[in-house]
């Protein structure tokens, strides 16, 4: 049954790997610190210890590119017991460079999906991370003037979204939230009583991953593309 969104006037978008391309970014530089450690231990074990410091670290980085690379100099210094070389160091801190610089990849449809809904309801990018990294995808994007309000999250809890609703004056019953995370986007807007749709990307960081339980029961739909909007929102 083809779900309503007759009462919906605020949609909010996420940004990274619903708008353009994000994560694969994150997997390449993981292949190439992995590399470069491989003297010290296996890749398998390298990844897994990376994703058990980048979440230790969070409360204090946050999230985004550079708490990424601190973490991975941290853990070349671990792994090598301080004995790594000022010349991989440097590589590591160029993989962040590397991955700053990145040209923005729109995702199939975007451009189209909001051409299509910008003049019937009122459009807000919410997303997370580094706020100087953010800003300069999104002026990059050349997307920001589909938006109402641009709003940089600190973390995507219901809390967090919670406030940024209230601030503008927004009823959780009027909301639309779309984005490819179940753990930050969808989730997150349920516990509000708000609607959201899920638009999965084809790699998900094993921290914003979800159980089966977790999803049980909760209100949202899941498409296989962005462009499958439109039908739904007309």
């Amino acid at each position: 049954m083809k779900p309503s969104y007759k009462h919906i006037k605020v949609i909010g978008f996420d940004a990274d790997d619903t708008l353009w391309v994000n994560e694969t970014y994150f997997r390449e530089a993981e292949e190439k610190f992995a590399a470069m450690l491989s003297q010290f231990e296996t890749p398998n074990k390298i990844d897994q210890e990376l994703f058990q410091l980048e979440v230790q670290n969070l409360p204090l980085y946050g999230y985004g590119i550079k708490g990424f690379v601190l973490s991975m100099v941290e853990m070349a210094l671990k792994l090598s017991n301080y004995t790594v070389k000022n010349d991989i160091i440097e590589k590591i801190l160029n993989i962040g460079k590397d991955m700053l610089d990145k040209p923005v990849e729109l995702l199939d449809g975007v451009q189209e999906v909001l051409l299509n809904l910008e003049h019937k309801y009122r459009l807000i990018l919410v997303t997370k991370g580094d706020l100087l990294d953010q800003e300069r995808k999104l002026e990059k994007s050349n997307l920001s003037h589909y938006f109402h309000h641009i709003e940089v999250l600190s973390d995507k809890q219901t809390a967090n979204y919670s406030s940024l609703l209230n601030r503008l004056d927004i009823k959780p019953s009027e909301f639309l939230m779309i984005g490819n995370s179940l753990k930050s986007d969808v989730l997150p807007i349920v516990e509000l009583k708000a609607n959201a749709i899920h638009v999965p990307f084809h790699t998900t960081w094993l921290h914003e991953q979800v159980t089966a339980n977790e999803t049980n029961g909760k209100s949202y739909i899941t498409l296989n593309s962005l462009k499958d909007i439109i039908p739904l929102l007309n």
